[in-house]
C-alpha cells in the first residue's frame, strides 16, 4: 500500500501568458519531513508554494495537500496549513502579542484556546518578555521567529516557510533552523526554501529547482553520492588565485572556485586529473599539491543546472 503524502505534486504546471513559471512539477512530501525547496531567483518555488496553499490556481496538473484536493478544496487548504511568506507579513505598529490575537482568531481561534497557543508561540519564539515591544523594535532574528509563531498558531500539520532566514544573522539562522528540527521531530511537516546550502543540509531531502523544472530531488547524501570518485578534488598552491585562472578553462574541468587559500575543482571525468599539471604549469607551480575532497551541494547545483541546460535527459536523482 503507497504511503499517504503530506503534500503530491502531479504535473503541477502554472503559465502566466506564455511563460511557464512552473512547468510539470512531480513530487511527494512524506509527514514529519523536513522537505528543501532549492533554486535561483525566478526558479519557480514561490509560485510552487503559493499553488500549494491554495493561493494561486494551477494552469494544469493536481496537487493533494493534507490529504485535500488542490482543485476543490482549496479553502479547506488555507485554513488547515501554515505559510510564512518570503516578505515579512506581521503588523509592525502592533506588539508581539497583539500580532498573535490577531493571527490566531484569523485562523478561527478564541478564548482559552487562542491565549493558550498564544503563549505557546512566545515560549516557542523566546519571545516572553517582548510580548508588548512593537514588532518594528525586534531585531530581523526575533522577527522571523515571530512569524513563524503566527503561522503555527492553529497547529496545522504541514507549515510552508518560503525563505524564512533571508537578511538575519548566522546565529539567529541556526536557532531558527533549531525550532524546525524540533517540528519535524514532533510531526509537522516542513516544506522549506532557501539560498543557503548549509541550511539544505538539514533538510530530510532537497529537490532543485531551474527554470520552472525539477532538475534533481533526492537526500544531501544520496545527491552528493552521485559524483564519481576522483572527480572532485582540492588543489594547494602558493599562488591560488594564479592557479584558478589557469585551470578556470583547462580541459575536463567541469568547475573550480577559489575557497580560502585552496582550489575547489570539479572534473568532467576522473581521468582529467592527468591534465591538471600541465595546465598549472604556465603559473610557476610544478608541483601542487592535489588531493581528492567531498562534493558539496553548491557542486550537485552546478552540475544539475549545467545537465538541465544541456538536455542531458531527465533531472538527476529524481524520485518521488
Amino acid at each position: 500500500m503507497r504511503e499517504t503524502s503530506a503534500v503530491e505534486a502531479r504535473s503541477l504546471t502554472r503559465a502566466f501568458g506564455a511563460f511557464r513559471a512552473v512547468d510539470d512539477l512531480s513530487f511527494r512530501v512524506a509527514p514529519g519531513e523536513v522537505f528543501g525547496f532549492l533554486g535561483s531567483n525566478g526558479a519557480g518555488k514561490t509560485t510552487t508554494i503559493r499553488m500549494l496553499c491554495g493561493l494561486l490556481t494551477p494552469t494544469s496538473g493536481s496537487a493533494t495537500v493534507a490529504g485535500l484536493d488542490l482543485a476543490t478544496q482549496a479553502a479547506e487548504i488555507k485554513r488547515r496549513v501554515g505559510y510564512m511568506s518570503q516578505r515579512f507579513s506581521l503588523y509592525t505598529d502592533l506588539t508581539v502579542e497583539e500580532n498573535l490575537t490577531f493571527w490566531g482568531a484569523a485562523y478561527g481561534l478564541h478564548g482559552a484556546h487562542l491565549a493558550a497557543r498564544r503563549a505557546w508561540a512566545l515560549e516557542m519564539a523566546e519571545l516572553v518578555g517582548r510580548r508588548d515591544t512593537l514588532v518594528r523594535e525586534l531585531p530581523g532574528g526575533l522577527r522571523q521567529r515571530l512569524a513563524l509563531g503566527a503561522a503555527l498558531l492553529h497547529s496545522p500539520p504541514i507549515v510552508f516557510l518560503d525563505e524564512p532566514t533571508g537578511g538575519v544573522d548566522p546565529a539567529a539562522r541556526r536557532r531558527f533552523w533549531d525550532l524546525i528540527d524540533a517540528l519535524a521531530t514532533a510531526g509537522t511537516t516542513v516544506f522549506v526554501t532557501t539560498h543557503y546550502l548549509d541550511e539544505a543540509e538539514r533538510c530530510h531531502r532537497v529537490a532543485l529547482m531551474h527554470a520552472g523544472r525539477l532538475v534533481a530531488l533526492d537526500t544531501p547524501e544520496r545527491l552528493k553520492a552521485e559524483f564519481p570518485p576522483g572527480t572532485v578534488l582540492e588543489i594547494r598552491t602558493p599562488r591560488p588565485a594564479l592557479a584558478l585562472a589557469a585551470l578556470q578553462d583547462a580541459p575536463g574541468v567541469a568547475d573550480v572556485a577559489l575557497l580560502g587559500e585552496t582550489l575547489h575543482l570539479v572534473l568532467s571525468e576522473p581521468g582529467a586529473v592527468a591534465g591538471l599539471a600541465a595546465a598549472l604549469a604556465g603559473t610557476g607551480e610544478g608541483h601542487p599539491e592535489i588531493r581528492p575532497s567531498l562534493p558539496t551541494l553548491e557542486d550537485v547545483f552546478i552540475r544539475a543546472i549545467a545537465a538541465a541546460r544541456g538536455g542531458e535527459g531527465g533531472a538527476a536523482g529524481v524520485g518521488s
